[in-house]
């Protein structure tokens, strides 16, 4: 199951040139970049919500009578 082994292993590995595998490369930052900024408010949206219950939980231990130092 490629799962087990990470998606990279459920690409055929072939032989590539360099310059193909940095053209790739940079194809890949290129597109993870534009998607960050097309996406970048709903991106910022769910993770704040994820972390949202975790900032209550902090708070709720936190001693405020303990001084921080």
């Amino acid at each position: 199951m490629c799962s087990e082994y990470g998606f990279i292993q459920c690409i055929p590995q072939h032989e590539l040139s360099d310059e193909t595998v940095v053209e790739i490369l940079d194809f890949l930052h290129l597109f993870a970049s534009d998607f960050e900024n097309r996406y970048f408010a709903q991106i910022h949206r769910y993770y704040d919500e994820c972390s949202q219950p975790n900032i209550n939980q902090t708070n709720s231990v936190i001693n405020d009578d303990d001084p921080p130092f």
